[in-house]
């Protein structure tokens, strides 16, 4: 960590120059004799990601920036404070810290916590932006997490981990025994130190398999913004549970989406229809979850085919996804929607239907946009057929 670089001639320079073409920056080299042009063009590039994904940390002077690879791992804002919504107590750690992102936000809501990174460099400049931010009651260690954890008699209200998702080569891994730490492998002496763990990782990481590895899953958490997953969150208490609950959580700007269910994939309950008035399609974090069942319980609606995913009712429901009003149902025919459309503007989804976005559009000449939404499905006749929709 190069400290010349918290200059303040340095800094108005990165500020001044956040719109600025790096590459043409970085060919003239820097102005300063003690910082590198290749130093400054990174805290210009960290500045830029975070102005969206941490707005505490680019509205907040004197803030250092990690190597890219490493900001592009760390949690989002938005997220980090989702999970330090989870937890509570006296003392936390985090022994894969990073960036300092969770920590940061844990330290909100825990009285003391001890943040553990094995990467110096990560260590110096997350300690540095815990004492810029004013997080006195973090800890900052220059060590690995599991081995404080070996050698410290101190027991924790929560011990929180991000296992490095890359092989020693840099290729991704996605079992949690291949991920670094190994969190399955060293449960036993996690529970030693705590009654409570919370993991975070992939939004792949398949949910069985997680279950499977882990042993003591209570909850998993499914976070998404704007219909995008971001991180499945793992709660696993020390007396296990009977049965794994999920929750899932989109964040939009317009209101977040939230539903929570036992996790089952039993389809036996379902109940399917034809399409009526209304029509809808979950959310992002819901289609992970693979929760159906439960939802169409939960907000009485019916599903159009086991394959398909989409749901259906006659009076309008409160839903975790988008919600249309169907105008019409016709038989899929090439020749008539060609007619019809061909030429136009509408907004095309595919469930269930051998033909992609791509294929369809190209073959009915269907432009993008518009205030029409087709979806291509297959209903309970298995016959291909297209809804014609309007937002609700």
């Amino acid at each position: 960590m190069n400290k010349q670089l918290l200059q303040n001639d340095v800094q108005d320079f990165i500020r001044k120059n956040l719109k600025s073409d790096l590459s043409k920056l970085i060919l003239k080299g820097s102005p300063f004799p003690d910082v590198s042009i290749q130093e400054i063009a990174a805290q210009i590039a960290g500045l830029k990601t975070a102005e969206k994904k941490l707005p505490t940390w680019f509205q907040t002077p004197g803030i250092l920036f990690p190597p890219r690879l490493n900001l592009e791992q760390t949690s989002s804002e938005i997220t980090a404070k989702y999970k330090a919504s989870l937890v509570s107590g006296e003392k936390l750690i985090d022994i894969t810290g990073g960036f300092g992102v969770d920590t940061f936000h844990f330290s909100k809501k825990a009285e003391k916590v001890q943040y553990c990174e094995i990467n110096q460099e990560l260590t110096e400049i997350s300690g540095h932006n815990f004492e810029v931010l004013g997080a006195d009651n973090i800890n900052t260690h220059h060590t690995d997490g599991l081995q404080y954890l070996k050698t410290s008699s101190e027991n924790f209200d929560w011990i929180f981990a991000d296992p490095a998702r890359r092989d020693e080569h840099g290729g991704k891994v996605f079992r949690l025994s291949d991920c670094q730490p190994d969190i399955p492998a060293n449960l036993k002496l996690l529970f030693e130190r705590s009654e409570n763990i919370l993991i975070k990782t992939s939004p792949l990481l398949d949910l069985s398999a997680g279950i499977e590895e882990l042993e003591s899953v209570a909850k998993i958490h499914i976070v998404a913004v704007e219909n995008e997953v971001k991180e499945l969150l793992w709660l696993l208490p020390k007396t296990p549970s009977e049965e794994v609950k999920v929750k899932t959580i989109n964040f939009q700007k317009k209101g977040n989406q939230e539903f929570e269910a036992v996790l089952s994939t039993n389809t036996a309950e379902i109940e399917f229809s034809f399409p009526e008035k209304y029509l809808y399609e979950p959310n992002a974090a819901i289609m992970k979850s693979g929760s159906f069942a439960a939802l169409a319980e939960v907000t009485g609606t019916k599903k159009l085919h086991i394959n398909s995913h989409l749901f259906t009712s006659e009076q309008i429901k409160n839903f975790p996804g988008r919600c249309f009003e169907i105008i019409d149902t016709v038989e899929f025919s090439r020749k008539h929607l060609k007619k019809s459309f061909g030429g136009k503007k509408a907004n095309i989804t595919t469930r269930n239907f051998p033909e992609s976005v791509a294929e369809i559009r190209n073959k009915l000449k269907i432009k993008d946009g518009g205030k029409d939404y087709l979806f291509f499905t297959t209903n309970l006749n298995e016959e291909k057929i297209v809804l014609l929709c309007r937002k609700v």
